[in-house]
């Protein structure tokens, strides 16, 4: 019997600029993307059944059928011969892309389970995803960014993805638990032809450097997100005042926002605070940056 440990790291939307829409609906975005420390996790054991049981905090009314992403990633690597148990940390449906992360670390564990691929996985990530790119992104526009796990630039519907170096950057995340309809979000989007982001993204010599970059760019969903729950522009309000944050934004089509700080003393204050002050929030201090080397199954 071989056991797979995956990290399933929560997607962070830096920026999500609208620039288009397709004949077919789906929208086009310009994003910038990177991955935090905190996140989901899922054991895989072989066995004579694919399967899938759902355990932790975040877990109430997540399916663990095949309406589940993480058993759907892993039904396209082997159909049987596997037990899945996914713990919940991150809230669903919260722009913060907690079911594509599931399904990438179902299918990077399944990979895993091969010794050939693996070994590819861990060597050349680029190379296995484009290999699987159609597939994944069958399971959702978001799925093929969570399965290198680090910072990119995220073009066309999702499919069209480029490594970007980023510092390192400390955070805090709040979700107020309140419902956000991804689609009722973009049917509020005024305009759906937006300026991209510049052509090319800057070299960043620090946080500071980045977060000042970050502020002259947009999350076009966070305005129409607002008119569908009022509630997140006073997430928003509260961490633009904690001491030391550089920017406040949602990620995604939300109701998740964030605050970037510079250091981790200040991160780590204002989550305290948060935590404390709105104890009916989800809230979580993390680090914004690559998270491939976590992110690799362990075997054992």
């Amino acid at each position: 019997m071989t056991t797979v440990n995956v990290f399933a790291p929560a997607k962070i939307n830096l920026t999500l600029h609208v620039t288009g829409q397709r004949a077919d609906g789906y929208h086009l975005l310009d994003s910038l993307v990177t991955f935090a420390s905190v996140g989901d996790r899922l054991e895989i054991v072989t066995g004579n059944a694919l399967s899938l049981t759902v355990e932790g905090p975040e877990a109430a009314g997540v399916p663990a059928d095949m309406d589940n992403l993480a058993l759907r990633a892993a039904a396209l690597v082997q159909q049987d011969g596997a037990a899945l148990r996914l713990e919940k940390y991150l809230p669903s449906a919260s722009g913060i892309g907690g079911g594509s992360a599931d399904a990438a670390a179902a299918w990077r564990g399944m990979i895993c389970l091969d010794d050939a691929q693996a070994d590819e996985l861990a060597h050349a990530p680029q190379a296995m995803l484009k290999k699987y790119l159609a597939d994944l992104t069958s399971l959702g526009a978001d799925v093929p960014m969570c399965i290198a796990c680090k910072p990119m630039r995220v073009r066309g519907i999702g499919e069209l993805l480029d490594a970007v170096p980023l510092p390192t950057v400390y955070a805090v995340l709040v979700n107020p638990r309140l419902p956000v309809s991804t689609p009722f979000v973009f049917k509020a989007l005024n305009s759906k032809t937006n300026l991209p982001m510049p052509d090319s993204i800057p070299a960043f010599k620090d946080a500071a450097a980045l977060i000042d970059w970050l502020k002259g760019m947009r999350n076009d969903l966070e305005a129409p997100a607002i008119a569908v729950q009022p509630a997140i522009a006073n997430v928003l309000k509260v961490l633009e005042v904690q001491a030391g944050c550089g920017l406040a934004r949602m990620s995604g089509s939300g109701a998740t926002c964030y605050g970037l700080f510079e250091t981790e003393d200040a991160a780590k204050e204002a989550a305290r605070r948060l935590y404390t002050a709105h104890p009916d929030w989800w809230v979580a201090g993390c680090v914004l940056g690559d998270q491939f080397d976590a992110a690799l199954p362990k075997v054992s």
